[in-house]
């Protein structure tokens, strides 16, 4: 987040002021001269000046040609103290929003990029791996169970094309048409998401035979 930054003579008229409501500048109380202060805050002449004006301008001192400058409002001074710390807030405020802005604003893009990313890579995959295999388990009480998988005519009635069936701890890849499905078999198959529904309804579904 941006640091805010004054300009140094309004810092110094906040400490003079604070001087002021502080009580260690009276009202009625002559300052030094503006070349004593410049000294006392380890600013240029110029810079003190400026502060002064500052102050002059709120009517909380009072530049007296020839005699220096006297305090006139410890109150003003205070208003003065006040307004600046309202503003200080405000112009904290309105960085902290910008920064929470671009902050979202960056977090916004990283987003968009990582789902674009994501979208691009779902893409690719299906591309390349486009008869990703479903699984099924028929249940046990399905007519279509201690069959084998061409009595079954599966690939004729549902559409499917088994690539895998794991039976207890084994995996049968490329099962040929005298495998046999028993109970508590996972079935691997490719298709489409009808398919799926297909295969189902097939070994849920009561045999003709």
């Amino acid at each position: 987040m941006p640091k805010i930054k004054e300009p140094r003579y309004h810092k110094i008229a906040q400490e003079i002021a604070e001087a002021i409501v502080n009580k260690k500048y009276e009202v009625g109380q002559k300052l030094h001269a503006r070349s004593t202060l410049a000294a006392t805050f380890g600013v240029s002449a110029e810079t003190a000046r400026k502060a002064i004006s500052v102050l002059a301008d709120l009517d909380i001192v009072k530049v007296v040609h020839g005699s220096g400058v006297e305090v006139i409002s410890r109150e003003r001074a205070r208003e003065f103290l006040s307004q600046a710390k309202e503003s200080r807030n405000l112009q904290e405020t309105h960085s902290q929003i910008k920064a929470l802005i671009a902050k979202q604003k960056e977090d916004l893009t990283n987003l968009d990029e990582s789902f674009s990313l994501l979208l691009d890579q779902t893409q690719r995959v299906n591309q390349h791996n486009p008869m990703s295999p479903f699984e099924y388990i028929p249940e046990p009480t399905s007519d279509k169970l201690n069959c084998s998988i061409g009595s079954l005519n599966i690939w004729q009635n549902t559409g499917a094309t088994i690539v895998a069936v794991l039976h207890e701890e084994d995996l049968i890849l490329s099962p040929g048409p005298y495998a046999n499905i028993q109970p508590g078999d996972t079935i691997y198959f490719v298709g489409t998401e009808k398919t799926v529904e297909a295969i189902q309804q097939f070994f849920e579904g009561t045999s003709a035979n």
